[in-house]
């Protein structure tokens, strides 16, 4: 995919379509041209783009984060699936908390920073899958009692019913968690999925926008 290419929308399960009709998977393929190791430091001009960052979310917008519209949509929709988000914070309000506690975005290495940058301009989650570990594309469904979270020996074991992000085979993610570590990213990897997640109240340009800003870093080289 180039940085200008429209991402697909992922595939949803009937029961996903019948009780969250607003929620979507946004995805695009990327291959990645920056070279070095993906999971190493980053390269300056991403580090700048961070710093940046950090100095839009000082004081008062830090702590009025969550009243953004953005934001908020992701607060409404984790309260509608059980979850409390002032117990399991969205992934804006985790990522400016840290900012808060450390002064600034700490780095991740290049692809962690990168899917920071997007998260921070956009106020959408984006995730990074290694293209290489999938069967197939990527969409929501919920799971099966004792299924395994990602190919395996040692997988976590899932209860029935967690919203997922998964493929033809495996459950890849739990939705607004981390890929399991078979499906992550690597350190050589050269092809990477990214996916966005859109909830009700959520405009998909600032999903389009999340996923553009990701890839177009990934894919400079």
């Amino acid at each position: 995919m180039s940085s200008a290419a429209a991402p697909t929308v992922g595939w949803r399960a009937p029961e996903v379509v019948e009780e969250l009709p607003s929620l979507r998977l946004l995805v695009a393929e990327v291959e990645v041209a920056r070279g070095g190791s993906l999971t190493g430091v980053s390269p300056p001009d991403i580090q700048q783009r961070l710093r940046e960052r950090s100095s839009r979310f000082r004081g008062a917008r830090a702590v009025s984060i969550r009243r953004e519209p953005v934001p908020a949509a992701y607060r409404v929709f984790f309260r509608h699936i059980g979850l409390d988000p002032d117990v399991v914070r969205t992934p804006i309000e985790t990522a400016v908390l840290e900012r808060m506690i450390r002064g600034g975005f700490p780095t991740g290495g290049l692809l962690a920073d990168v899917l920071l940058i997007a998260l921070t301009d956009t106020g959408v989650p984006v995730w990074a899958l290694a293209t290489e570990t999938l069967d197939g594309p990527p969409g929501i469904r919920a799971s099966v009692e004792g299924e395994p979270l990602g190919a395996g020996r040692n997988a976590q074991l899932l209860p029935e019913g967690r919203l997922v992000v998964a493929d033809s085979r495996h459950a890849l993610a739990i939705l607004f968690d981390e890929p399991a570590p078979a499906h992550a990213p690597r350190a050589s990897t050269r092809a990477v999925t990214l996916f966005a997640v859109q909830v009700a109240g959520v405009p998909t340009l600032f999903a389009e926008e999340a996923l553009w800003t990701a890839a177009s870093a990934l894919e400079a080289p």
